[in-house]
């Protein structure tokens, strides 16, 4: 069997080389290509949100407090002298002036002695008028030589030995006075009836209690605030409390008492402010929740309540600041009107994230949404 060979020309050199040129170009085409249909390589996407500047208004600066309405004179009236009460003229409630007897003790037993001790020193005067004559009368026998030296030193002892009976007796007297005068049970002041111990019969002995009496005309509104405040608290500034017994109206008072220490267990001070209630609507001893006003119409930061995240007890913002969103940490006060006041951490004119907040990390990048709230809109 024969077989057939084929032969295949040799290209001629110039037909080759062409051939390699189309060749190169080709494959230079196909890389270019690929090369403009490979997608660039692009950084995250800035997510949207909406801000709004934070603001200046005028607010009063303050302080919440929370404390008690304390009588401004209180005492528990205690017997000051032995013996059975006669009879009680008061019951809790009633109102007293200050003088006014409010119980007896014993009264017709001290006033019997009153009178005895009187007797005594009417006594003892006429018995050293006695003894000054007779030294008056020895003096004169004396100088005329009639009397001796011893007589009139006798003269003189007995004298003076009636002089103290009577200081004696006036003294005693002087007590038994004043017993007289406390079986009389008196209010030391204007004041309202808190309570009635004893009561008619009852056998009392000295500082047992009888009575406890409040002046609640006058109230203290006792508080206390942090030492960091020690600084802002001064006398006759104002104080704005609400009580539940009178909802939804407000009392005032003025800082008067504060005190000179801090307590070392809670890191607190108190003040005190004195309230006027002669028309007794406000109870001793009442509840009450409040305000200490440190400034009137103070410019005052605020930002909508949206602007505010709050995570582990901290509470923070987000600030744009070219074309991204930092992480502020700020410190907050009042809520007013559906804005919150911000004490620190911010300036006026800033810009604040107020919606798509939840979605941002410090240094996010930012795109302001087209139809960003206005400062108006957002204090609505």
């Amino acid at each position: 069997m024969r077989r057939a060979f084929f032969s295949i020309p040799a290209p001629s050199g110039a037909l080759w080389l062409t051939a390699m040129i189309a060749l190169a170009l080709s494959f230079s085409s196909c890389s270019k290509n690929s090369a403009e249909e490979k997608p660039k390589a692009t950084g995250p996407a800035a997510i949207v949100v909406t801000v709004v500047p934070v603001e200046i208004v005028k607010a009063d600066r303050t302080i919440p407090i929370v404390g008690t309405l304390y009588p401004k004179d209180e005492a528990t009236l205690g017997a000051e002298v032995e013996g059975h009460v006669e009879k009680t003229m008061v019951e809790f409630g009633d109102r007293v002036k200050a003088g006014q007897e409010i119980a007896s003790i014993d009264t017709s037993a001290y006033e019997a002695r009153a009178h005895l001790e009187a007797a005594n020193v009417t006594k003892a005067k006429a018995k050293a008028a006695d003894a000054e004559r007779e030294l008056k009368r020895m003096q004169e026998l004396r100088n005329a030589g009639i009397a001796s030296p011893s007589d009139l030193d006798k003269a003189q002892s007995e004298a003076e030995q009636a002089r103290a009976e009577v200081k004696a007796a006036q003294a005693t007297e002087a007590i038994a006075t004043m017993h007289l005068d406390h079986s009389h049970v008196r209010a030391p002041f204007d004041a309202a009836i808190a309570d009635r111990v004893a009561t008619t019969g009852d056998f009392m002995k000295v500082g047992e209690p009888l009575f406890r009496i409040v002046n609640d005309t006058v109230l203290k509104y006792i508080t206390a605030v942090p030492e960091r405040h020690a600084a802002d608290v001064k006398r006759d500034q104002l104080v704005t409390f609400t009580v539940d017994a009178w909802p939804g109206e407000t009392f005032s008072g003025k800082v008067l008492l504060i005190s000179p220490s801090v307590n070392l267990k809670t890191r607190n001070f108190s003040f005190g402010a004195l309230v006027d209630n002669h028309d007794l609507r406000l109870k001793a001893n009442t509840f009450a929740r409040g305000e200490l006003i440190l400034e009137r119409d103070a410019p005052t930061l605020m930002v909508p309540l949206d602007a505010l995240v709050s995570f582990a007890g901290i509470t923070k913002v987000f600030v744009v600041e070219n074309g991204a969103a930092k992480a502020r940490e700020v410190t907050v006060g009042k809520i007013r009107e559906g804005r919150q006041e911000i004490l620190a951490g911010l300036k006026a004119g800033e810009t604040v994230v107020v919606s798509g907040q939840t979605k941002l990390l410090d240094g996010s990048k930012v795109a302001l949404r087209s139809d960003a709230t206005t400062p108006a809109t957002a204090a609505k």
